[in-house]
């Protein structure tokens, strides 16, 4: 499924790809799938696009604290930097693409 996300994101300017798939994987993936694919990644990584284990820097290990990310509690009520969150009808399953810095 990693694999999935980053191929999607390869479409993305390069200078975005790696946080985008990051952010989609802290967003969406609960702590069981985050923690399965660091066990992966400390295993070699085997099978994984490079793209994954850039971003990997990026994602949250399962052990950190649940306050500290992106996309949960008051966080996520609010809904993207800038937005008005979900009680404005804005959608929390969208993937979330970071804008370029170009």
């Amino acid at each position: 499924m990693a694999n999935q996300i980053a191929t999607f994101f390869l479409s993305q300017p390069e200078d975005i790809r790696a946080e985008g798939v990051a952010t989609h994987i802290n967003k969406f993936w609960e702590p069981r799938m985050r923690r399965h694919l660091f066990e992966h990644l400390d295993q070699g990584g085997e099978g994984l696009l490079p793209l994954v284990i850039q971003a990997s820097t990026l994602i949250r290990r399962p052990e950190a604290s649940v306050a500290s990310g992106v996309g949960v509690g008051q966080d996520a009520a609010n809904g993207a930097p800038g937005g008005k969150g979900p009680v404005a009808g804005e959608s929390l399953s969208e993937p979330s693409i970071p804008e370029s810095t170009a």
